[in-house]
């Protein structure tokens, strides 16, 4: 049953990474030999990630998101003492070639079939997006994959919204949008987004002013949410 903050929807823009790709797949891949570092490892290289993408915006200083992933993977690394010989380049190179969630080529699949636009919008650099999409086999099933990188500054800076209002042509309150962060769904729906947050991880709710119009376990959910049925 579609919701009703989700009729007259135009267009589909997904976050990249935790909601289309899977960011921990990339420690995961050396699990063998971060031994139960691996987990931990994950979620610092993430948080630090994360920090670094806000503190660069306020400061000023933008630099694009694999060094910022670079960054953080050395502070990461540093802090759980994993000084080993080529593994932050094998780490990076990961990155990469992150695995995609199981449900998003059949969802993304059932959106282009029902005549869906559907846009990537993420704080990733051009080239990692890239790899990232072909890795995961679904170029075909993507209109955009539009970067903060054209603006200098990252989500949720309103001027990183607008990008997909610019390129796809549709009106803010005619787009869903997707993410599994909470912070990034609250920034979109500040913006004027249709949000949809993914709640994969099953945090709780950001205390920040604007909400999300939907939450959802995974994006297998979002085509009954926009009224086109469910991912065969």
């Amino acid at each position: 049953m579609t919701h009703q903050r989700f009729t007259d929807i135009g267009a589909c823009v997904f976050d990249a990474y935790g909601t289309l790709f899977d960011f921990n797949s990339a420690a995961a891949k050396y699990r063998a030999e971060l031994g139960d570092q691996a987990d931990r490892l994950s979620a610092l290289w993430r948080t630090k990630q994360l920090e670094y993408t806000w503190l660069r915006s306020l400061m000023g200083a933008y630099a694009d998101f694999w060094q910022v992933t670079g960054d953080g993977l050395d502070f990461a690394l540093s802090a759980l003492g994993l000084d080993r010989p080529g593994l932050k380049d094998r780490l990076m190179g990961a990155y990469l070639e992150l695995g995609v969630y199981p449900e998003v080529p059949a969802m993304l699949g059932t959106l282009k079939a029902a005549g869906m636009r559907t846009a990537i919008l993420s704080n990733g650099e051009p080239g990692m997006l890239a790899a990232a999409v072909r890795n995961a086999g679904i170029g075909d099933l993507i209109d955009a994959v539009l970067s903060v990188d054209s603006v200098g500054i990252y989500k949720p800076h309103a001027s990183v919204y607008r990008l997909a209002i610019d390129r796809l042509g549709v009106p803010a309150r005619r787009i869903s949008f997707q993410s599994s962060n909470a912070w990034d769904a609250a920034g979109a729906a500040q913006f004027g987004f249709r949000v949809a947050w993914i709640n994969r991880f099953g945090q709780k709710p950001e205390n920040l002013p604007a909400k999300p119009d939907a939450e959802l376990r995974s994006l297998a959910e979002l085509p009954a949410l926009l009224g086109l049925g469910n991912p065969s």
